[in-house]
């Protein structure tokens, strides 16, 4: 593992930029899709071809590693290595949020304790904790409790540090100073008068950035053909950005033929927030994108099985039984739709499970061709490299033709157009419902003079719709917006629909039952 000195950026200038290809996925399922894998694989395939090929991911949270999910470093011969390392703490830059986001939560206590000299009101402070471990006893505390001086009690908690928006600074940071400048924009709160408070008024972003100072650093890693992968950054892609740095793609697209992108859950997640507002900052624009899909995804969304995380799969859904692959195609066919809206070719990319019947291959295969986009099968988890050389080929092909990225609204646009513009373009709902929280809050916000962000909308990553329980492809619906978010430091504002949490929990028997050292030391149980 190494640390890329943010000097590259600069001195790799001169160098013809990268194609540049974002992979994202269908909805997902509780089953994995194995859109990490095809990323390697196709990085590794590509690299067969003899292209220099790059490859950037997202740091995998520790909440999800011990939680259910368990590791995200990719899996058989298309993974990223070290695979322990990156699974863990890596270099610590997690930490370095977690630290300079809990930074700032002891200085809004301390400016309270101190007299509050900026008026302060207590009742009207959204800035929270963070700790990188699924603990949902932390969702809600009360803080200062004991004697007085313990602090002033107030209602508080806790989110899981992918979620911090200190997190997704360092994502869309694209430089030392844009990032000092965007956390002292971080509003913590607002006065009784309806001033906003941000981290420079409490004088805490210098600090801030100091202890973030060496986490803006990209880290190398490889995959096990040593392809080279910069893993940085992690924010979570259904209630944040879901994406990687913006200084990872900076260094990556100057240094090889390709680079590839991986964006968080389905095309509708963090595609969607990848082209509208990490694409806007960075100013790269993709050539193509990969969709990534299997069997059972398809088998699921035909919503003619039921499947929970760690138990077996049921029997039927095992048997070949290609008219359920075809029932489900109309949630790959809307992924489709949605990439094709942001001016993207696609790909599919059908990762191959050992388990597969060919005639279900073929009938995703079928689905895709014959919505004109092109289709392959990857066998990257057991073959690796030569696994995903004809996802590779068509991947180049796709690259080769004209694209011009598109957005789905304008930045001029008021907030609740924006809102509508991607529920109704993207998710395919009729229509936004404003509970009247959220609509005095929007109005309150382009007031204050934030009605120029881009918009991030908080719902889940299980269905296209707000509602986990819809699949396919569901019209006839309406996008409930309970409440709106500020994050002005990261520069966007957040609508949470439906029942979104922001720290998760862990199961009856999480993952981290499972791990342990052996004998010697090493690691074992961290898939």
């Amino acid at each position: 593992m190494a640390k890329i000195d943010l000097g590259a950026i600069g001195d790799l200038a001169d160098r013809p930029p990268a194609k540049y290809i974002v992979v994202t996925a269908v909805t997902p399922t509780p089953l994995g899709e194995g859109k990490t894998t095809t990323a390697v694989g196709l990085a590794q395939g590509l690299a067969q071809l003899g292209h220099r090929t790059m490859l950037t991911l997202r740091q995998p949270s520790m909440g999800p590693t011990f939680g259910v999910k368990g590791g995200a470093a990719g899996a058989g011969h298309a993974q990223v290595l070290p695979m322990e390392q990156m699974n863990l703490h890596l270099t610590g830059d997690f930490h370095a949020v977690t630290a300079a986001h809990n930074l700032l939560a002891a200085m809004v206590d301390n400016h309270l304790h101190h007299g509050n000299e900026l008026g302060l009101d207590p009742h009207a402070i959204s800035w929270r904790r963070v700790l990188d471990v699924n603990d949902r006893a932390l969702r809600n505390v009360v803080l200062g409790l004991g004697q007085a001086q313990d602090g002033i009690p107030r209602q508080s908690g806790f989110d899981i540090t992918a979620a911090s928006e200190v997190g997704v600074i360092l994502a869309l940071s694209t430089s030392l100073r844009d990032m000092r400048e965007r956390l002292g924009r971080i509003v913590v709160g607002f006065t009784r008068g309806g001033r906003a408070v941000t981290a420079e008024d409490l004088r805490a972003a210098g600090a801030m950035a100091v202890l973030l100072k060496d986490a803006l650093r990209p880290n190398l890693l490889q995959t096990c053909e040593h392809t080279p992968v910069l893993v940085h950054a992690g924010p979570f892609g259904n209630i944040a950005t879901g994406n990687s740095s913006i200084v990872a793609d900076q260094v990556g697209v100057r240094c090889a033929d390709y680079l590839i992108t991986e964006a968080g859950f389905g095309s509708d997640m963090g595609a969607e927030r990848f082209v509208n507002i990490k694409c806007r900052l960075s100013g790269l624009h993709p050539h193509a994108a990969v969709v990534v899909t299997t069997v059972r995804a398809m088998k699921l969304h035909s919503g003619r099985h039921r499947v929970v995380a760690g138990r077996p799969l049921p029997e039927a859904m095992l048997a070949e039984n290609p008219d359920d692959v075809r029932a489900g195609g109309s949630n790959l066919l809307k992924h489709l739709d949605i990439v094709r809206s942001f001016g993207l070719i696609p790909v599919v990319a059908v990762n191959v499970f050992p388990q597969d019947h060919e005639s279900e291959l073929q009938a995703i295969v079928d689905v895709a061709t014959e919505a004109g986009a092109r289709c392959e099968l990857a066998t990257h988890v057991v073959d690796g490299g030569p696994g995903a050389v004809s996802l590779a080929r068509a991947v180049i092909e796709a690259c080769a033709e004209p694209s011009e990225v598109r957005y789905t609204y304008r930045l001029d646009e008021p907030l609740a157009a924006k809102i509508t513009a991607v529920a109704r373009e993207i998710y395919g709902a009729d229509a936004i419902d404003l509970l009247p929280d959220a609509a005095r809050e929007l109005d309150r916000l382009e007031g204050l003079g934030y009605g120029s962000l881009p918009v991030v909308i908080a719902k889940t990553h299980l269905s296209i719709s707000s509602d986990p329980r819809l699949k396919g492809a569901p019209t006839g619906w309406t996008l409930p917006v309970r409440e709106v978010r500020l994050a002005a430091g990261a520069g966007y504002v957040y609508a949470i629909c439906g029942d979104m949490r922001t720290m998760p929990g862990l199961g009856r028997h999480p993952a981290a039952e499972r791990i342990d050292l052996d004998e010697s030391g090493e690691i074992v149980g961290l898939f």
